[in-house]
């Protein structure tokens, strides 16, 4: 594996300095069921806080990935390709194959605590999911969420996991004292389509329940409805059913996203549309004829189908770029001092 290729970046290789060198790698194996079969990198990275390149469509600039690699094991992942950069397989290595930066918390303290940063907003579960089922083990983010609190840093959160409501009451102490973003992905609720496409992933409706659980203790949360999957999850009573079932979990804003298939996911996506829907494999070829991403005419199609479903349902989309914000507590008024009666009082004219 070329650890030393691991860059300050999850987005490129560069001829910058490693995050980490092969002697600084532990590999470890559970014998428990919800790990068997899983390899995992135990690294102490030498940065935390990777930038954003400028040419990405991402609406912040910097991220937290504290993971590598994802037992979610969705097969239309983009982050597939990031494996690639260590010498490991995109396909079957990127869900059994997970790095882990164990330092990862007391990392972040330390970045957010140089002179240099200026508290940018931090983007987390934009790579890989945070809250994958590793995170049960390792426990990086209640340490990341508590670094990013104690420094009132704005930051969100995008996952697929049902952990996350472990850390219900840090999310909380970190709303009262800056912005914090929620968001779940639920791209569909069919059944069927997600135990072949995401079988690693918490069902839907049990997503939808950390959707409800976190607006019952009053935490706005949205949904990145994601992906919406051409000739699989796109057909008009499929989006109404996902968009009702958003609604009624209580979700803030609801925003569609169509399956993008970049270099590393798209020919791991090909194989299994070949193996579980080989009559679809030619329309795909022909609709992904230009690169990663759909034509324009049917992404504008799909969000324009959910946004009408959402002002039905009584939800919104979400506006680029801002996080989700937690409902704050209302300052109470500070008591007004009464008088004893030995103190003289000075009267107000007005």
């Amino acid at each position: 594996m070329r650890w030393e290729n691991l860059t300050d970046s999850d987005h490129a290789r560069a001829a910058d300095p490693a995050l980490f060198g092969a002697d600084a790698v532990t590999t470890r194996t559970f014998d428990t069921p919800e790990f068997r079969g899983i390899t995992f990198h135990e690294v102490r990275a030498r940065s935390i806080l990777n930038r954003v390149p400028g040419a990405s469509r991402m609406p912040f600039e910097w991220t937290v990935n504290p993971y590598r690699g994802c037992t979610h094991a969705c097969v239309y992942c983009f982050a597939r390709k990031t494996h690639g950069y260590l010498d490991l397989d995109t396909g079957l290595g990127f869900d059994s194959q997970i790095v882990v930066k164990v330092n990862a918390p007391e990392l972040l303290s330390r970045q957010l605590a140089a002179r240099r940063w200026q508290g940018e907003h931090v983007a987390m579960g934009t790579n890989v999911d945070c809250y994958q089922r590793a995170e049960g083990r390792y426990r990086l983010m209640p340490g990341i969420i508590t670094a990013l609190t104690e420094r009132a840093n704005p930051f969100s959160i995008l996952t697929k996991g049902t952990l996350i409501l472990r850390d219900l009451d840090l999310l909380t102490r970190a709303a009262r004292v800056t912005d914090v973003g929620i968001s779940v992905s639920v791209g569909f609720t069919d059944p069927e389509l997600w135990r072949t496409v995401e079988p690693g992933t918490p069902a839907p409706e049990r997503r939808l329940e950390v959707v409800r659980t976190l607006g019952e203790h009053g935490i706005g949360c949205g949904v990145l409805m994601a992906p919406v999957i051409p000739f699989l999850s796109d057909e008009p009573a499929q989006l109404r059913a996902t968009v009702r079932a958003i609604a009624a979990a209580g979700a803030t804003s609801v925003t569609p996203l169509v399956l993008h298939l970049r270099p590393g996911a798209r020919e791991w996506f090909m194989t299994w549309l070949g193996q579980h829907h080989p009559h679809l494999v030619r329309r795909y070829e022909r609709l992904y004829a230009e690169g990663a991403y759909a034509p324009k005419w049917y992404q504008r199609r799909i969000t324009r189908q959910v946004h009408d479903l959402a002002r039905e349902y009584g939800i919104g989309p979400a506006r680029a770029g801002t996080p989700r914000r937690i409902t704050r507590p209302e300052p109470e008024p500070a008591p007004t001092p009464t008088p004893t009666p030995t103190e003289p009082v000075q009267l107000s004219l007005i």
